[in-house]
């Protein structure tokens, strides 16, 4: 305990710990790993409160992408059960996004699969998403691909909020899950949309076959880029990817590297994910006291999520408070009359 209560200190003091330090507590806290989560969570407290922020995404464009990321069921390289389909109307990814804000979402994600967006249409769709998105008073984000600086500026102009693009892993190790394209396109891509002025979140992918040093370069890659959110997946292995074979990560492996990514990372939001459900199972609320401070809700990309109310009630039953209140739909229209009218929780009876 006195290693770890010496690089919590260091990590509040000087905003994050270096890496043969991150290397010191993987030790210590296959030994004593709540007491590096309840480190976590006051470096966590510090930083960020007792506030847990929601977002939500819609999977906009799906299938037929020309990169072969050995986990993801949307590549054109493998054979999988996905539904592929053109980019949505706006409409239909404005829907999304009230419904994301309905269940408490301050942030809402647009989505397309493939390298990037080439179609004039495609983008005008887009920005027309992104204005909608604004209006509903939720926080646009896009995870769109490679951008050019320019198209980062327009995106910006456009009244986007925040630019997603995941690096996955670490540089060291990105060539045993992607060979289409360079670690170094995707590094550009974060500066480029940071260079426009749009807030980022980057993080990766874990259980892909790498290991903590992995793990550990990744979150010094991304406090060196200085993005604002790191969102962690945890892989739900598909059929038909050259990963669908995997085994889920172990829960307190998985509690372990989110604590290890706050003591990393202790000022920046540290996003839980896709595969949060499958993998951490009855274990999910310990990611908040591992230093967790934001989930992504609802559905994911290709794979169900759970009932957004299940996050809420569980940052709730552990302390903390949304961000956003969640909305909902008013059931008792004999006395009030706001049947399918969305109000705020406990303002009717």
């Amino acid at each position: 305990m006195a290693i770890i209560d010496q690089l919590k200190k260091i990590s509040i003091k000087y905003k994050g710990i270096g890496g043969n330090d991150a290397w010191r507590l993987c030790e210590e806290g296959s030994i004593n790993p709540f007491g590096l989560m309840a480190a976590a969570s006051e470096i966590r407290d510090h930083f960020r409160g007792e506030k847990i922020s929601f977002c939500g995404i819609v999977n906009a464009k799906s299938g037929k992408c020309s990169e072969n990321c050995s986990f993801c069921a949307q590549s054109a390289h493998y054979k999988t059960k996905i539904q592929a389909y053109r980019l949505k109307k706006a409409e239909d990814i404005i829907a999304a996004a009230q419904r994301a804000r309905t269940a408490g979402a301050e942030m809402f994600g647009v989505v397309t699969s493939g390298k990037g967006i080439k179609s004039k249409k495609e983008w005008a769709e887009i920005f027309r998403a992104i204005e909608g998105i604004r209006s509903l008073g939720v926080l646009p984000c896009a995870s769109l691909g490679i951008i050019t600086g320019e198209r980062a500026r327009t995106l910006k102009d456009a009244g986007l909020f925040r630019y997603h693009h995941n690096l996955e892993t670490s540089r060291s190790y990105f060539r045993n899950i992607c060979t289409t394209h360079e670690y170094e396109e995707d590094v550009e891509t974060v500066r480029t949309a940071i260079d426009a002025g749009l807030s980022v979140c980057s993080g990766g992918l874990i259980g892909l076959g790498e290991g903590m040093s992995h793990r550990i370069e990744l979150a010094l890659t991304l406090r060196e880029l200085n993005v604002d959110s790191v969102p962690v997946n945890i892989l739900n292995p598909i059929k038909g990817t050259p990963l669908g074979g995997r085994p889920l990560l172990p829960p307190l492996e998985i509690l372990i590297t989110i604590a290890i990514f706050r003591f990393l990372l202790p000022d920046r939001d540290i996003r839980l994910c896709g595969g949060k459900e499958k993998s951490l199972r009855q274990l999910l609320p310990l990611a908040v006291v591992a230093g967790c401070n934001a989930f992504m809700t609802g559905h994911y990309l290709t794979t169900p999520g759970r009932d957004p109310e299940l996050d809420v009630e569980m940052i709730r039953d552990l302390g903390f408070m949304p961000t956003r209140e969640p909305l909902h739909v008013c059931k008792c229209a004999t006395n009030c009359h706001l049947e399918d009218r969305e109000i705020e929780k406990d303002s009717c009876s």
